[in-house]
Parts: structure tokens; sequence; C-alpha cells
């Protein structure tokens, strides 16, 4: 990309920032309270820095909420996962707490972040970076030989990373055999818990997801798929997750990730998708059962991955202090389960971990934190909509910049959706990496068609294309 796109680029990502109103600078008082606090944390008795924690990141990530060490223990394993102790930092009600409320979340852009906490905390004192002593709150979940969950524990305690490591490292030493003890585990532990989810119905998509990315001295999109790494990472903080929700179920006091089964008219839907793309789904088959088998490099694939995420819509956040809610599950993970390993960038965690310490030490949960969590569900819902929104509008933008130039052009690529009016759809172009609108009467569904460019303006951030 020439170099004097670059700026073009930055004031779009600016304009972005101002339409959805993300915060900018963190006021002084927060600023003054974070650096004061980062100075003197409230640090706990029990000392773990004896067990060799590892992070897994993307490269150059400094916000660093999670370090794992896996070992065998007789009859299964054990998995200790240590999550960033905020709550050591942050006071409820206080300056820091009051402005984390109003972000809800870190915000990702191409050209920088809009971060949850100040800097000094997430990326510097709060952030389980390698080599020093850190606060953090302490999972112990141990596991059957199936990988199934048979207890769990969390308290507070000092830990050290040893290893900063990403996933590009950790799946290029399990594909050649060279992984051992937390590594060789992690791919061992991930399997069996991948096999769980399917066998209790639980979805993972497997579709690649658009990324900007940096060229040169501008960006592009790309569509990337997860490594079996990320996922078997996943799969850790998922088994984490729900050990926090049964906890909090338990103990009738809490906060959990929810999503409700799909409509079964939407389910029925589905079903004559499958049918027309040749997806099989067998009558007896869950939809978890089907997109486990799926490729999304294949477009018929592709294209059901794509028109099913509606099954997935609706999840959001419930607070319960007293009777569970009836509707305690989420869908997707099929089991009820909290979030509570990403405190550094997502505000909830802190109050479901301090819930979780409390509840684990057999302490009444603090008045601070039962006062404030009713109203997570709408910041979060508030705050995630607008960090959804800056991500889609960001993949806009950087399409149509790369595109300005090639109006009236033809590419290759696959119908993904096509419109209730059977007069437009989405088209996913297989170079450059674009996903946009697509006029035309009876598209294919999941077929190969060719596109002309016909609109890339990045002033609006559209892009759209015809049927050549």
């Amino acid at each position: 990309m020439p170099e004097e796109s670059h700026p073009r680029l930055d004031d779009g990502f600016e304009r972005i920032r101002r339409e959805l109103q993300l915060p900018e600078e963190f006021p002084l008082a927060v600023i003054d309270e974070a650096e004061w606090v980062a100075q003197a944390p409230v640090l706990p008795e029990l000392d773990r820095t004896d067990l060799p924690f590892i992070t897994i990141d993307p490269p150059g990530s400094m916000d660093l909420d999670q370090a794992m060490h896996l070992e065998e223990r007789p009859g299964g394993y054990r998995v200790w996962y240590a999550v960033a102790d905020v709550g050591a930092f942050v006071r409820p009600g206080g300056a820091i707490d009051l402005e984390a409320r109003e972000r809800g979340e870190t915000v990702y852009l191409p050209d920088g972040r809009v971060p949850l906490h100040p800097p000094v905390l997430s990326e510097g004192a709060a952030s389980l970076l390698p080599g020093v002593t850190r606060s953090a709150a302490l999972w112990c979940v141990d596991l059957d030989s199936d990988g199934r969950i048979v207890g769990a524990d969390v308290t507070r305690a000092l830990v050290r990373s040893r290893e900063r490591l990403d996933y590009d490292y950790v799946q290029a030493a399990v594909d050649t055999g060279t992984a051992d003890g937390t590594l060789r585990l992690l791919a061992e532990i991930g399997r069996l818990r991948l096999a769980l989810e399917r066998d209790r119905g639980g979805i993972s998509l497997p579709t690649p997801e658009q990324e900007v990315v940096p060229d040169g001295d501008g960006y592009r999109v790309e569509l990337r798929a997860s490594l079996d790494a990320e996922t078997w990472n996943a799969q850790i903080s998922l088994l984490t997750g729900m050990a926090a929700a049964s906890m909090m179920l338990d103990a009738e006091i809490g906060l959990l990730r929810v999503l409700p089964p799909a409509p079964a008219e939407e389910v029925a839907r589905m079903r004559r998708a499958a049918a027309a793309l040749g997806v099989s789904w067998p009558e007896d088959a869950s939809y978890g059962d089907v997109v486990h088998g799926l490729d999304p490099r294949v477009p018929e694939h592709a294209a059901f991955l794509r028109e099913s995420t509606v099954l997935l819509r609706g999840a959001g956040y419930v607070a319960f202090n007293g009777e569970p809610p009836r509707q305690a599950e989420h869908a997707a993970v099929a089991t009820p389960y909290a979030h509570v390993t990403a405190p550094l960038r997502r505000l909830v965690d802190r109050y479901a971990t301090e819930i979780c310490l409390a509840v684990a030490a057999g302490e009444p949960v603090p008045e601070g934190i039962q006062a404030v969590m009713g109203e997570l569900p709408d910041i979060m819902q508030a705050t995630g909509r607008r960090a959804g929104a800056a991500e889609r509008a960001c993949v806009d933008l950087v399409e149509a910049f790369v595109l300005r130039d090639r109006v009236g052009q033809t590419f290759d690529a696959v119908v993904i959706d096509v419109a209730d009016d059977g007069q437009s759809g989405v088209v996913q172009v297989t170079g450059p990496a674009v996903v946009a609108r697509c006029d035309g009467e009876r598209l294919p569904l999941g077929e190969a068609v060719r596109v002309r460019l016909t609109r890339a303006d990045p002033a609006t951030r559209e892009v759209r294309f015809s049927v050549a």
C-alpha cells in the first residue's frame, strides 16, 4: 500500500472513535489513583511462585490476564490457572472502578487500543508478565482421566510466570513432538475437553475471522483461522469459567454469561439451508454435531456456518443474589458458564472473580460488589455492542480503502448469505479477503461466482459488488 495512504486511514480510525464516542485519555484522578496503587498493591500471604507458570498470548501483548501450569495427578490432571488480580488494585467505588464502568471492556483498533484500565496497571503492575511476582486469583481445577471437572477451588496467591509464549510457538512444539510439560498436557487436555464439548452439545465454530493487520506503512484485511493451540488454550479458559459458574450457582450469588437456546423456527430454517447446501444434518443430530464436522474452506460449509450464526445470537449477562436464574446456561457452551479469566480487559470478570474468591473462602461477598453487580449486565451489553461496532467499522474502512481504486474490476467470490427478498446477498471474495454485500437475483448460496466491484468508498466505509 502506498505510503501516503497511511495518514488517511488513521483519520478514518479517528473518525470511528468519535462516531462511537470511545473514551479518550483517562481522567487525571484515575491516572493518579492507578499510579499510587501500582506502587502499593494488597498482596496475599500464600506464595505459589514455586509453580512454573507460562503465558500464551499473541506476539507483543502486554496485558497478560492468564498464566497456566498443567500437571498430571493420579487418575487425571490438575489445572493451575492464575488470573490477574485486578481486585488487588481497584477499590469498588474508586476513580479507577467508576471509569472502568464507563468503558466496560478494552476496545482494539488497528492503530491502538482503548484500554479498560490505565496501562500502568493493565500492561504493568497487574499484568502477569514473565519474571516478576504478581498477585493472582489462582484457580486449582482437578480433572479426571477423561477431562471432566471433579473439583475446583480459587484463592489469592503470589505467582511468577516463567515464559511468555505465543500460539505459533506452542503449535510448532506440539506438531514437531518437542512439546513437554505444560505444552504437551495443553494439547492432551484440550483434545479431551473438545470431545466433552461435542458430547454435551457445545459449539466452537471453526469460521475464520476477518482481521485488520499491518501491511508495510498501511493495513490489509485477512481471513485468519484459529490454530489448534488457540482452541486448546480457549478450552482451559472455558473450563475455568464453568467451574466459576458452578461455584456461584451453589452459593446462589453470582454473574453468569448466558445464551438462550435458538428458537425452533430458526433451527428448522437452518435445517432447510443445510439440505440446500448439501450439508449432512441427520434427524437425531444437534447443531453442534453438524458444525464440528465442517471445513470452512469448503464453500458450502462456509456458507452454512455464516448463515447459522443466527442460532448463537442473544448472549448476555445475568446477575443473581438469591434464587438462581431460570435461564442459567450458555447454549453454545451447553452448560452454565461465567467470565472470570480476562479482568484486565473486561469489567465483569473482576466482579465475578471477587464473588468466587469470597464463596471459596466461605466469606460473605463484599457489599461493594453486591451493590453494583446488578448494573453490570446492562453496562456490558452497551459497551460490548460499542466494541463490536468499532471492530466492524475498522474492517469496513480498510476493505473500502484497499479496493478504492479497483471499482469496475471483477473478482472470484463465494456466496455466503442470501437476503430474504432474493435480490442481494453477501459474498466472500477470495483475494483480497473481503466480505461485502452483493446485488443480484437468485444468488446461488454456497457456490462460487464472479462479481464486479461497484462501490468502494472509504468515506462511508461501504463496499458493494454485483454479479458479473
